[in-house]
């Protein structure tokens, strides 16, 4: 039962069920400050995601550490609406046999929701999760099954809107665009979505180039790049092999080269560019598409002020990371809909209800205001939960992700159109 932890103590009702499931204890418990004596039952949550050194591997810590950093933070304000929130964390390691053994424990653990996690595995997590009624909130789109399970709440629109979101960045300024990306089922839809934003302002089809993910070299892959891309633009959307895909471009292109990179959040972070040489990064320059607000955006200050209060030093917490910035997110839905259901005892099935009955959670412009009726719905049967299909434009400048847009770009009727 390793990689799975609890916040704080269970409550005695519960003490069995979470002594056979090997919770480990990790602060205090009693009575919640500012509620009346303990009349409300905890509420008990899950958040997983990879947590591994290896170099090669997905390693996604810094949102259960965002998870439980939320819980110190809440409970010290009394709870949510007087609950006492409980997080259990577990190690996904990024593969389908994690996601599913992390699934199971949510559900021996009777856990009222999943939430702001990441795994590219839904089938092996979202199967146990449905057959026990246990709601998905908020995961990080990274399964293209998050956007098609009636139990999952996702709050962004995963990588399909980043892909047609960065056609449509490319479109205003690119007369053609290479593509490289993985070499995977995800990876086919790129081009269609892509092109489709680039068909916003009549730019020609981009230049498919397929590359194998996690490779040590991508010199083969940047020399077709920089042939087709010819004066216009690249753009790489390869995970963790992205930062190796712009190695191999940038030792082969020319000085006097005018050919311009960009790729999306996820692929590409301020920690990336921070590590790379910050002003000097091989990405200055480079456009970017997200889904939320950058990073220095005065919306985040409430989670750096949490963050700082409460992470006590925690280096596994980036601010702009966009995973911890997705848990952030989730747990404020969390808090939404208990608050809306207002009852001593917060369940699976109470959390679903509410959210289809059309709960409205306001993220404070993080994101546009979210709600998960069937009509607030994109409707596409690829991807038909995703209700929020909007995203953001940036640019890194003097070594900082920073708005090249104001405000957030709709990019659903791209996500309609590219079908």
């Amino acid at each position: 039962m390793t990689g799975w932890r609890r916040l704080t103590s269970p409550s005695p009702r519960k003490i069995l069920t979470t002594a056979a499931a090997g919770a480990l204890l990790l602060s205090g418990c009693g009575v919640i400050p500012g509620t009346s004596g303990g009349s409300r039952e905890p509420v008990t949550v899950m958040t997983w995601a990879p947590d591994t050194t290896a170099a090669d591997a997905v390693n996604m810590a810094g949102m259960p550490a965002m998870a439980r950093t939320y819980a110190r933070w809440i409970n010290e304000r009394g709870g949510i609406d007087g609950h006492e929130l409980k997080v259990l964390t577990c190690n996904e390691q990024d593969t389908a046999s994690g996601a599913s053994k992390c699934a199971r424990r949510a559900v021996e653990a009777d856990v009222a929701a999943v939430v702001g996690s990441y795994s590219r595995y839904g089938r092996a997590f979202l199967a146990p999760l449905e057959a026990a009624g246990i709601p998905y909130i908020g995961g990080y789109g990274a399964s293209a099954d998050e956007f098609t399970s009636y139990l999952s709440y996702p709050v962004n629109g995963g990588q399909p809107a980043l892909v047609a979101g960065n056609g449509r960045q490319l479109a205003a300024g690119c007369e053609r665009v290479a593509l490289v990306r993985p070499d995977t089922l995800v990876g086919d839809t790129m081009p269609g979505l892509l092109d489709t934003g680039l068909s916003v302002e009549k730019r020609p089809r981009s230049y498919d180039i397929i590359a194998t993910e996690e490779a040590t070299s991508y010199d083969a892959e940047a020399a077709k790049a920089l042939e087709h891309a010819d004066d216009g633009c690249v753009t790489a959307v390869l995970g963790q092999g992205t930062e190796t895909f712009f190695d191999s471009f940038r030792r082969l292109e020319a000085k006097d080269s005018r050919v311009r990179i960009s790729s999306v959040l996820g692929s590409v972070g301020q920690s990336l560019i921070d590590r790379t040489g910050g002003a000097d990064s091989p990405f200055e320059g480079a456009l970017v598409t997200g889904w939320y607000p950058e990073p220095s955006d005065a919306r985040w200050n409430e989670m750096r002020e949490v963050i700082r209060k409460y992470a006590f030093g925690d280096n596994r917490i980036d601010p702009g990371d966009t995973g911890v910035q997705t848990t952030w997110i989730a747990y404020t839905v969390l808090k939404a809909v208990v608050e809306a259901l207002d009852q001593p005892e917060i369940t699976a099935g109470g959390i679903s209800v509410n959210l289809n009955r059309g709960t409205q959670v306001d993220t404070g412009g993080l994101t546009p205001v979210l709600r998960w009726r069937f009509k607030d719905m994109v409707g596409v049967a690829a991807y038909g939960r995703i209700v929020n299909g909007r995203v953001t434009f940036q640019v890194v400048r003097n070594g900082r992700l920073t708005a090249e847009k104001d405000d957030f770009v709709d990019v659903t009727n791209i996500l309609l159109d590219a079908r």
